[in-house]
């Protein structure tokens, strides 16, 4: 009798263990540290990648809130492993990757970056002109502000963010001052409100951004981008480069992140899927957590190739 107990007890662990439905969670492999830079999109991209990192492979996720410039220095100093959504940083690049051999690229993350002036819908279909740069002075006046005195006011964001702003105002001979609004959140109240009450505002702004579903803004065409054209920072007087935005992590991470490495480097999307998580995080009431894993549920066939076998 316990012989055909022992054997009917062995029998069902193998079934179980075959059939992989009460196997568990993956074991523990270990703790990744990811930079949280201050945009709701970068969070977006962040909260997806931490949920998958936990949930299909075992992993404990550190979150570590730091701006731009912070998390390359992270990089070197073993406080980050992941920057999950770069953007250009062509500085860093050469002085963490090439120099110090401290980080490399683990590929795009597919999102498709735009850096621009903006002005609400309402301005360019009453100011058809409005949109050229060349015709920014004659507008000026519209811009003015408190805090840009006698010139037309740009407002910008946080001022570690990625920007030429003040070098172009400066070097297209604009009548504008360039006033940081301090975070993307500010970013997105002057645009609400500009729209809503139909104020002037001229602002830098960008894409993947879920603003961009519910209220209309027009770009200023700016002079074209060429390469090289933003080499010297001091002496920029061009747009903003397409960006095709990518993932960086520390070489520590790369040589001995495993699997955990593997699902970084694969992790890609698109705009439109960032803007869908971000919307839920921003407007309906969902945090981080809770929209990355709405996300998830919803998307499988997206990410399941993401997660290494």
């Amino acid at each position: 009798m316990r012989r055909q107990l022992a054997g009917a007890v062995a029998a069902l662990l193998l079934l179980t263990a075959c059939s992989g439905e009460e196997a568990g969670p993956p074991p523990a492999g270990g703790t990744v540290k990811i930079a949280i830079n201050g945009w709701a999109g970068y969070e977006a991209s962040a909260a997806v990648l931490g949920r998958l990192l936990e949930q299909e492979l075992g992993y404990e996720v550190r979150r570590v809130e730091l701006n731009e410039a912070q998390s390359w220095e992270g990089l070197e100093k073993g406080t980050v492993d992941v920057i999950v959504e770069n953007w250009g940083h062509e500085t860093e690049k050469k002085t963490y990757i090439e120099e110090k051999k401290v980080a490399v690229s683990a590929g795009r993350n597919g999102n498709r970056g735009v850096i621009g002036w903006y002005v609400p819908q309402w301005m360019a279909d009453r100011y058809p002109d409005i949109t050229d740069w060349r015709q920014l002075n004659k507008y000026a006046h519209l811009f003015k502000t408190d805090k840009s005195g006698n010139f037309g006011q740009l407002l910008d964001g946080d001022a570690s963010y990625v920007t030429n702003d003040e070098a172009l105002v400066r070097n297209l001979k604009l009548d504008y001052k360039v006033v940081y609004a301090g975070s993307e959140k500010a970013l997105i109240r002057a645009a609400r409100t500009a729209t809503r009450r139909r104020t002037p505002l001229l602002m830098y702004f960008y894409e993947p951004q879920w603003l961009f579903t519910q209220i209309k803004l027009a770009k200023i065409n700016l002079p074209p981008y060429a390469i090289g054209c933003d080499t010297d920072a001091a002496k920029v007087a061009c747009d903003y480069p397409p960006y095709l935005l990518d993932k960086i992590v520390s070489r520590r991470f790369a040589d001995t992140g495993g699997r955990a490495y593997e699902l970084v480097r694969n992790f890609t999307w698109t705009n439109g899927q960032q803007n869908a998580v971000a919307d839920d995080m921003t407007n309906n009431g969902l945090n981080a957590d809770q929209a990355a894993q709405k996300w998830i549920d919803a998307n499988r066939i997206v990410w399941k190739d993401w997660v290494p076998d």
